[in-house]
């Protein structure tokens, strides 16, 4: 059976897949996985055992620049029609996810229902729709619709991420931690003072701390963070491959809610991931030695982009002597807590 996977982006999304992929491998020995994704996380699709070939596209290098990028986007095009599909399954339920899909030369697209897409519309493009409910876990979802579409057992094991053992070659363990600020919401970030005192902590336990940056703002968020002590170091700008390197070969990693963390967490790095605003119940860290720490703030989780608090101002006494803790949800996560669950995981 040959199958195409669509699921273009974004991080996190995409490893939340992986376990479907080893689900299927498992239902159907001998399956054929190809994967369309966007071409940033092509490392992440190449980790799975069971994915056959990784087909990169680049929508949103297209779309920043189409003239430069449109002979990148046909070759992309060009190569996913090259093979005949026995199914594509549409992993992400959205417009464009869907419109890719039905550029592949394949017997039907699958994917969900308009009741469980992200984007309803996408499932009018779906010659065969399903039903998998929304206030499942983004992992569970995946390997319900992969079920449904490929036709085996909802499965009732806990997810195998499928990451062959020695994928990232050769390593050398650190002797230390990842601290996983970056993410895409403002106010899924933990306070930058919460930061600065758990590396330093770590570093005066005696932990090598290494902090990813990408882009200008994190980086001077990372960059504040290193000045807590001198064992603390922001890691140049790297690919996705060598970041993955890096991230297996910590002890343990702290995180926000970010693909970073749930990347750590399929890795098998113990990860203790952050939650405010958002819920651990859909889309937390998954994994053997995964905690996740949520909020206990009384509009927690309120899934926004942005902070709809107004009560008070929630202040920090600690750290920062009476600052404001922005968001005022990750009051509730504090600094000793976290550190104390990195001891016990340490």
């Amino acid at each position: 059976m040959d199958v195409l996977l669509v699921k273009l982006s974004s991080l996190g999304d995409v490893v939340h897949t992986l376990p479907a992929i080893t689900d299927a491998a498992r239902a159907h020995p001998g399956i054929g996985i190809d994967w369309i994704i966007e071409d940033a996380y092509r490392p992440v699709a190449a980790l799975h055992s069971a994915v056959r070939n990784v087909v990169p596209i680049g929508i949103r290098a297209f779309r920043r620049a189409p003239t430069r990028e449109w002979r990148r986007l046909r070759a992309s095009i060009a190569a996913l029609r090259s093979r005949n599909y026995d199914v594509a399954i549409d992993a992400q339920g959205l417009a464009k996810s869907a419109l890719v899909g039905a550029l592949a030369r394949a017997n039907g697209i699958c994917g969900y229902d308009s009741r469980s897409a992200r984007e309803p519309i996408a499932a009018s493009l779906y010659r065969r729709r399903f039903s998998v409910a929304r206030d499942r876990h983004a992992v569970e979802r995946v390997r319900a619709l992969f079920a449904q579409a490929l036709g085996y057992p909802p499965p009732t094991s806990p997810p195998d991420f499928g990451i062959a053992e020695g994928s990232e070659g050769p390593l050398t363990p650190l002797d230390g931690i990842a601290l996983l600020h970056g993410t895409t919401w403002p106010n899924k970030r933990w306070p930058d003072a919460f930061w600065r005192a758990l590396a330093e902590r770590a570093a005066r336990r005696g932990l090598d701390v290494i902090v990813p940056a990408s882009g200008d703002a994190e980086r001077a968020l990372a960059e504040r963070i290193a000045q807590a002590h001198a064992r603390v170091r922001v890691l140049p700008p790297l690919p996705l491959d060598a970041l993955v390197r890096e991230l297996a070969r910590v002890r343990a990693a702290v995180s926000v809610d970010s693909g970073l963390g749930q990347l750590s967490a399929a890795l098998g790095v113990p990860t203790i991931a952050l939650y405010g605003p958002t819920d651990p119940k859909l889309t937390g860290c998954v994994g053997a030695h995964a905690t996740n720490v949520a909020a206990s703030f009384p509009c927690a989780p309120c899934k926004k982009r942005g902070c709809a608090y107004r009560g008070a101002p929630v202040l920090d006494d600690d750290i920062e002597h009476g600052r404001a803790v922005e968001p005022p949800c990750f009051s509730t996560v504090s600094v000793d807590a976290v550190f104390a669950r990195l001891e016990r995981v340490l």
